[in-house]
């Protein structure tokens, strides 16, 4: 029987395409007359034109079919008219109107409806959530408190707010829209009653979102950086290690840029940490008009991304929002405190690239952390004078990074090639994070970028007296440097003269091509620096042998 049919199926296959009636669009050929081609087809079909589309050369027709249309005289094509193109996604939810930042980010623009997706896990490293609140409730899938208490009351409002602008329930006809609406959250309480927060919690509040599945990481807070002064710099190895455990693991770390306020003068020109970490997206604020806010610190190389960053609206603890008690809009920040009901912060701007990522990771749960951030930040719109930013100059720069968070155009790049995955990373430095390399003979390609990955440090085992020769191709049309460092180096980076006595070779003549070639003075183990000396990014190909 299924034969039968099956050949029933192909026969019908062949038979003349049946006449369908309906409204088509004739095209007209350039030059040829409308009215000409109109009183053609009424000649020819009996059908008239109902409308001239005299701009567009071409005519509405309703006719019985497509068929008595093609081939007069005139007519480029003929196309029916009963496809249709849809707005896009516009949630429910009562309050999303006044979230101006879900236009601006272009936030459910790529979809006309929201797709079923399976969101992956993204981590608040806050001052926890109401857990209660009906907007998150069920988006929380798990939570723990690094300062006692519950992770699941928040006294303070920030971690709410945060976590309502990545994952409030989309769609459901109440309160605000959250970007990431497949996602659920990870809480972690890390922010004392005195609003600070404890390296040692914030380490271990990392790696415990890590190790319970977190995707995506949002951290809206900050230490100073600040190169020039030794005493006022808050970097921290220990939160650096924490980063690069996420990151290692296959988490993509989002933090705000900082904010003035929190540093000697605004505005700053440092990114705070630990946004001015390796592998970290730090995401400046943009105001309403396209500017960047006096409040928003600078930086060349570590603001990444921009977002809308002021006179945002998202969930609020509700037992905060009771001492409004003649508020309407219970929950939420328009309720809040005078500093939640005109928010404004790039506390607010950070989770909006997380929701993003996590659209990204949700749509392709395979990529990997820079392969996001690369996505996030190449499909970005320039920021400049002509979008509100007078003294932004066109492509990155130090206030907006690469420019304005487009949700939209990040996902419509998945559509095509897919940029490169560094699987050697973070070997950002000597010492531990340097790649062991064991083999006789290597080669391979990893990956480089100016603002983000400007190092890559392997490491070499070598006799006394072998040989030793490599091999750098660059990224196309870019600088590069290729070193070798001895062994019991422990950083390359910096310029004193006793680091720079660790040094045993460097090829650094322009170009991207680059070599070196060494033998070994004693046994042990050598790093192999590639670094990227100019602006730009791409892939390398790395190669050597030892002999």
């Amino acid at each position: 029987m299924s034969r039968l049919l099956l050949a029933a199926a192909v026969a019908a296959l062949l038979l003349p395409a049946q006449a369908v009636a309906g409204r088509y669009a004739v095209g007209v050929t350039p030059g040829a007359s409308l009215d000409a081609v109109a009183a053609a087809i009424e000649r020819t079909t009996g059908s008239r034109a109902e409308r001239k589309l005299a701009p567009l050369g071409a005519l509405v027709v309703n006719a019985p079919s497509a068929r008595g249309l093609r081939g007069l005289d005139g007519v480029e094509y003929v196309e029916r008219l009963d496809a249709a193109r849809r707005i896009a996604f516009v949630p429910t939810d009562p309050l999303a109107p006044r979230q101006w930042h879900l236009e601006q980010d272009h936030a459910f623009d790529f979809w006309p409806e929201l797709p079923a997706l399976a969101g992956p896990r993204v981590a608040v490293i806050d001052s926890g959530v109401d857990g209660t609140h009906p907007d998150l409730a069920s988006r929380i899938a798990g939570s723990r408190s690094f300062i006692g208490g519950s992770a699941l009351t928040d006294q303070q409002g920030h971690g709410t707010f945060i976590a309502g602008l990545i994952a409030a329930q989309t769609n459901n006809a109440q309160g605000v829209a959250g970007i990431a609406f497949p996602s659920q959250l990870l809480i972690a309480k890390v922010v004392r009653a005195n609003r600070q927060v404890s390296l040692e919690a914030e380490a271990e509040a990392i790696r415990w979102a890590v190790d319970n599945g977190a995707r995506v990481i949002n951290l809206s807070l900050g230490g100073v950086r600040d190169p020039r002064d030794a005493g006022r710099d808050t970097y921290s190895p220990l939160e650096a290690a924490a980063v690069r455990y996420a990151y290692t693991r296959g988490a993509v770390v989002v933090a705000a840029v900082g904010n003035a306020d929190q540093a000697p003068r605004a505005p700053w020109p440092y990114a705070s940490y630990p946004a001015a970490l390796p592998h970290v997206i730090g995401v400046s604020a943009l105001a309403k008009d396209g500017a960047v806010p006096l409040f928003s610190n600078r930086d060349p190389i570590y603001n990444d991304l921009a977002a809308p960053g002021q006179e945002l609206i998202s969930t609020f603890p509700r037992q905060l929002t009771a001492l409004r008690a003649s508020c309407a809009e219970q929950g939420y920040s328009i309720c809040g405190s005078d500093d939640y009901r005109n928010a404004e912060g790039t506390s607010f701007a950070a989770p909006q690239v997380a929701a993003a990522a996590a659209l990204l990771l949700a749509a392709r749960p395979l990529l990997q952390p820079d392969q996001v951030a690369h996505i996030l930040t190449r499909s970005a719109e320039d920021v400049n004078a002509a979008s509100g930013c007078k003294p932004c100059p066109l492509l990155r720069d130090s206030y907006s990074g690469w420019g304005r968070l487009n949700i939209a155009k990040a996902l419509a790049a998945l559509t095509g090639p897919i940029p490169l995955a560094d699987r050697f990373e973070s070997n950002d430095d000597a010492g531990t994070q340097a790649t062991p390399l064991r083999q006789k003979r290597v080669d391979f390609a990893a990956t480089l970028d100016f603002w983000d990955d400007n190092v890559d440090v392997y490491k070499v085992h070598l006799r006394a007296k072998q040989r030793l020769v490599v091999t750098l191709d660059g990224p196309r049309g870019v600088n590069t440097d290729l070193l070798l460092w001895k062994p019991g180096t422990q950083r390359v980076q910096g310029l004193s003269l006793a680091l720079l006595r660790q040094r045993v070779a460097l090829s650094a003549k322009p170009g991207t091509r680059e070599q070196i070639s060494y033998r070994a003075k004693t046994t042990g183990w050598y790093y192999v620096e590639t670094k990227i000396v100019q602006p730009g990014a791409g892939s390398y190909r790395l190669r050597y042998t030892k002999s």
